[in-house]
């Protein structure tokens, strides 16, 4: 599992102008359309920086659970289920929203929190209706019909005060202060009013996606009601024509109408998935919480698949091998088919040094998973390990079949430059840094390695021509 971060545009600085400031709201708001009412774990070397943007977990296990659970409700609200990525973010806060086109951020903390499968399948119901709906590009339309409202405010505010001061009547120029201050307040509660709007409409569309896929729409209720039960006291004297999603009890009590009418109301998760469930919980408590809060969910006494599951991370976790790996293969023996706990054996092995043993886990577990990108990732980890040119070899043929799921993420990159380096394939381990760079934003970079890549690549192959691009589209970001 791996933690990192993402860039993403901070809203807005604080305004001197209350034009500057309603603008400054109004991005916040169509930032995000989010589910609440308030407003690789490890198969990679983990790292936790939080400098800039979100803090975004990868992990093959929790990805997969995911898409299993969304990709019905995809189809159902007739999405194309390649073109919506879900990251998941490390939050323990109990939140989900869409942002950028279609992108679903998952917060651990709902994973966590979730106590069946139907809970999170009902929230990813609810943000597929923001998608199929076009809601943030809506906002965004609102958005520029308010700000063109909130500019002609101004001016009529300003012509008052201005009309103020040449008269030298301190009243007028009050007066005009007062409308900038009261459109303010208006195009606010206008901007509120359509977020209210939207969110109803995306839980209206998720009891249709949910009774399309024959599921239940109770869990959503049980989230709802929780998150209800959690915030009541904070939202008990609230103005409801200030907050960005209807009131708890009322948005309940219009959802059960709704999703009480379903033949499917009363049906459960199917036990396999109530068991990936559990096992995804697991997972996370035992990377996230260390052994003190292992231990504390599960205790010794305890026997069941996800117990020894969050046992044996959070043993080798603090080098414990000697009681992590007995407890791995007992999963194994129980599940052999499940691919995930391979991967963690040959995680286990690998990060304590043990290369040699940990290639015929992670082969396994590739052959149990041959789609999971992360997986084969980590296998080239484990290949590049041994330092020699067969590895070398051996990681780039798996980072390639990788690269069609994995290619965006600068991290398949940098293991390529490695693979190329060590078979002695300077321009294309240049060209590769180089992707590297141009992904994560590193231009200064991206423009030295491409400039390397160029002079040792056959101008006009497809390698070269890739690498003028990244030249290009790193000296355009810096405006030369």
């Amino acid at each position: 599992m791996q933690a990192h971060d993402i860039r993403h545009i901070r809203p807005g600085c604080r305004a001197a102008h209350p034009l500057h400031a309603l603008s400054s709201l109004l991005m916040l708001l169509m930032a995000a359309l989010s589910f609440v009412v308030m407003p690789v774990l490890a198969p990679l070397a983990e790292a936790r920086g939080r400098s800039r943007g979100l803090p975004l977990i990868r992990d093959a296990e929790i990805e997969d659970l995911l898409r299993i659970y969304a990709v019905p409700i995809f189809r159902a609200a007739g999405l194309n289920p390649r073109a919506v990525r879900i990251h998941i973010i490390d939050d323990n806060r109990i939140n989900a929203f869409v942002a950028d086109g279609q992108r679903i951020f998952v917060n651990t903390g709902l994973l966590l929190q979730a106590r069946t499968p139907n809970e999170v399948i009902g929230v990813l119901a609810h943000e597929t209706g923001h998608i199929a709906g076009g809601h943030l590009a809506r906002m965004g339309i609102e958005m520029s019909r308010l700000s063109t409202l909130a500019i002609i405010s101004q001016l009529v505010a300003l012509g008052a005060m201005a009309g103020g001061a040449v008269a030298g009547s301190r009243d007028v120029s009050t007066t005009g202060r007062a409308v900038m201050l009261g459109s303010q307040s208006m195009l606010q509660r206008q901007f509120l009013a359509y977020a209210r709007t939207q969110e109803s409409a995306a839980d209206q569309a998720a009891a249709r996606y949910l009774e399309r896929t024959q599921q239940s729409g109770k869990g959503m209720i049980d989230m709802f009601r929780r998150l209800a039960s959690k915030y009541m006291a904070t939202l008990r004297h609230a103005d409801p024509y200030v907050m960005t999603h209807p009131m708890p009890m009322q948005r309940i009590r219009a959802l059960e109408r709704l999703v009480r009418k379903s033949p499917y109301y009363n049906r459960k998760d199917p036990p396999w998935l109530v068991e990936r469930h559990q096992l995804v919980q697991a997972k996370l408590i035992g990377f996230t919480q260390g052994a003190r809060g292992v231990y504390r969910r599960y205790p010794r006494t305890d026997n069941s698949l996800p117990a020894r599951y969050a046992r044996a991370i959070a043993a080798f976790r603090t080098g414990d091998l000697r009681t992590a790996l007995p407890l791995i293969e007992s999963l194994i023996r129980e599940r052999p088919r499940y691919p995930y706990f391979w991967e963690l054996k040959g995680q286990a092995l690998l990060e304590n040094g043990r290369v040699r043993e940990a290639i015929p886990a992670l082969k396994k577990a590739v052959q149990l998973a041959p789609r999971q990108g992360l997986i084969r990732m980590l296998l080239a980890q484990a290949q590049l390990a041994q330092n020699t040119r067969a590895g070398a070899k051996a990681a780039l043929a798996n980072l390639r079949k990788a690269l069609p799921q994995e290619g965006q993420w600068p991290f398949i990159h940098r293991l390529m430059a490695r693979a190329h380096a060590m078979l002695g394939h300077t321009g294309l381990a240049e060209l590769e840094t180089a992707e590297a760079a141009i992904r994560s934003g590193d231009r200064q970079l991206a423009v030295l390695k491409a400039k390397g890549a160029m002079k040792r690549l056959k101008k006009g192959t497809p390698a070269w021509m890739r690498a003028n691009d990244i030249l290009k589209m790193a000296r355009g970001r810096r405006g030369r």
